[in-house]
């Protein structure tokens, strides 16, 4: 087999994941990411970022609502889906996902999320009229209580279910990080630092999603942007980057001096049919780019709008980056043959069912549910209605 250098077995021709299975971590990053910054206000009482709070819950819940449709589409069946609830099986990573789905979404997300609306939902249900006024009924859940001691409970709870959901975004997320880390057979993928690398690299890409969305809707909102909160967001974003940067050179650096008998393989991938989105996009334009902006901001005496400039810049590298590594995993760890002596290719359709169009349409699906849950639960704090009468404080 030696002599037959680009020989690939007929069955490895075919790649079995598309740009959805690229998709799908990247969606459930931002959602971990979010909320992470979302419990900095929460949990860690940093008051700074306390303008971003309900916006990065609402994202989190935005992406959240998607994550699963690329999954779906990728199914030839999608109905067979729900047989994991019906029949769960402990020791399948995929199957657990469902439950972990479930538990962050309803347990996690959806309650917190309540709770900190729920004084303001029970006074538009009062104050709103026509269907809007119905709405705002069912979701407080036959709930009107608003009373000082009411919404300390409130308070205390979402306290608890924060602290709980940061574990809980950790494994949402790291489980995917999980398999393909453990999956022996491929050696791009098999390595126990792929979890905490999907771990941090989420963080990185929510955090930069949600600085992004705070500064673009303010701007449109011909509101000032809080440079105080934007500044803290960017110091979060610049550690968590460096920690992240580290983690995956550290995990190139075992493999260089392991250099077991994949590694001329995937040494050669790296320098031909990767070099673009890895070496080019991932490393320079999505990571070290990005990062030394970030630097300059904290070394160096840079105006207000000179600053924003700079956040917006290193914020749209840094998804560029993000989606990079995703690609680079999902596609990368299946252009080369199992036996290590031929490559292959990647064709992404146009108008197909995991197509570029379809792929297009799911990342910006978030984007549009944003935007009505943006509508109808006001993140901004100006826009918190008052009570008919009262003057009981949130």
């Amino acid at each position: 087999m030696q002599g037959v250098e680009g020989f690939m077995y007929p069955n490895e021709v075919e790649l079995q994941w598309s740009v959805l299975i690229v998709l799908y971590p990247f969606l459930t990053g931002l959602v971990a990411g979010a909320f992470i910054l979302a419990s900095l206000e929460r949990v860690f009482n940093v008051e700074a970022v306390k303008p971003t709070y309900r916006l990065a819950l609402l994202t989190a819940l935005a992406f959240l609502l998607v994550a699963p449709l690329p999954l779906q589409l990728h199914l030839g069946h999608p109905e067979r889906s729900f047989e994991m609830y019906l029949t769960p099986h402990s020791t399948s990573a995929m199957a657990m996902f469902g439950f972990v789905y479930l538990w962050y979404l309803m347990a996690v997300l959806v309650l917190e999320i309540w709770l900190d609306y729920r004084r303001d939902i029970v006074v538009l249900s009062q104050t709103t009229t026509g269907l809007t006024r119905l709405i705002y009924r069912a979701l407080t859940l036959g709930s009107s209580n608003i009373s000082e001691h009411a919404l300390h409970i409130d308070d205390r709870v979402g306290w608890v279910i924060t602290l709980i959901g940061i574990p809980s975004a950790f494994l949402l997320h790291g489980y995917v990080g999980f398999i393909f880390g453990s999956i022996k057979a491929n050696p791009w993928w098999s390595t126990p630092l792929m979890p905490v690398v999907f771990i941090f690299s989420a963080m990185v890409s929510g955090i930069a999603a949600v600085m992004l969305l705070y500064m673009l809707l303010t701007w449109l909102r011909k509101q000032t942007i809080d440079m105080r909160c934007v500044d803290t967001i960017a110091q979060y974003l610049f550690y968590t980057f460096l920690i992240d940067f580290t983690l995956e050179m550290l995990d190139l650096i075992h493999r260089i001096y392991e250099s077991d008998e994949s590694f001329r393989s995937l040494d050669f991938m790296v320098h031909t049919k990767l070099y673009v989105s890895h070496i080019l996009v991932q490393i320079i334009l999505g990571t070290i780019t990005p990062i030394l902006l970030l630097a300059s901001t904290q070394v160096l005496k840079i105006s207000d709008m000179a600053r924003k400039r700079i956040y917006a810049t290193a914020g749209c590298l840094t998804m560029i980056g993000i989606f990079a590594m995703r690609w680079n995993v999902v596609i990368g760890g299946q252009l080369f043959s199992k036996s290590f002596l031929g490559y292959t290719t990647y064709k992404m359709g146009l108008v197909t069912r995991e197509g570029l169009l379809t792929a297009i349409v799911l990342t910006l699906l978030p984007l549009v549910i944003l935007w009505g849950l943006v509508k109808l639960l006001p993140p901004w704090p100006e826009k918190s209605p008052a009570v008919p009468g009262a003057s009981a404080a949130h």
